[in-house]
């Protein structure tokens, strides 16, 4: 396994877990229940790419893959024991560059109640204190208006647009781009939400 994987983080009630194929009826569940509130966000396999993962079973294995490798954690979201949502973190790079990029999404009968934003920070904190990462980046459709006021909360700043950067929904979309590196937060999100932003 993979230096700070697999790993189970809390704070209160809430907490992230691996994402396991025993989570699958949750999973679909909540998929099935909330697919006009997710659709528009939902990444999708552009024309003439590889194929996604066609069932549940196998995605989960393929992210699992991804975690022992160190690229990758594929985190479930509980709420008093209940699945609620996913958050992975992507697309971990080593070496010079020591980034990685977080993506979510929450059932909406859990919706803006700041938990996902607290997941966030947990998260970060995670990758920035146990995995020493240094730049954590998350784009957001301009429409989200939801995931923007996660990252206008946890005070992550703002540094770019992106045209047409990633096929959601169908189509290519553009994402503003936001990121966050340990000097900003030296002693973590977590705190930041809990003294109030900014943290001085």
């Amino acid at each position: 396994m993979s230096a700070g994987w697999p790993v189970a983080l809390g704070n209160g009630p809430l907490r992230l877990r691996p994402l396991a194929i025993g989570d699958r009826r949750d999973w679909r569940r909540i998929r099935q229940r909330n697919v006009a509130w997710l659709s528009r966000w939902d990444a999708t396999t552009p024309p003439g790419a590889d194929a996604r993962p066609r069932t549940f079973g196998a995605m989960v294995r393929a992210m699992h893959r991804e975690a022992r490798a160190g690229r990758q954690l594929p985190f479930a979201l509980e709420y008093d024991g209940e699945f609620i949502g996913q958050l992975t973190v992507n697309n971990i790079v080593r070496g010079s560059a020591q980034f990685a990029s977080v993506g979510y999404w929450i059932d909406e009968a859990y919706a803006g109640r700041g938990l996902m934003t607290l997941a966030v920070a947990m998260a970060v904190d995670h990758c920035f204190f146990e995995l020493r990462l240094h730049r954590i980046e998350i784009a957001i459709r301009p429409e989200n208006t939801a995931s923007l006021r996660i990252v206008e909360k946890l005070g992550i700043q703002e540094y770019g647009f992106a045209p047409r950067y990633l096929h959601i929904d169908g189509d290519w979309r553009d994402h503003r781009l936001f990121a966050i590196t340990r000097e900003e937060c030296p002693k973590g999100l977590q705190q930041r939400l809990t003294r109030g932003w900014p943290l001085g």
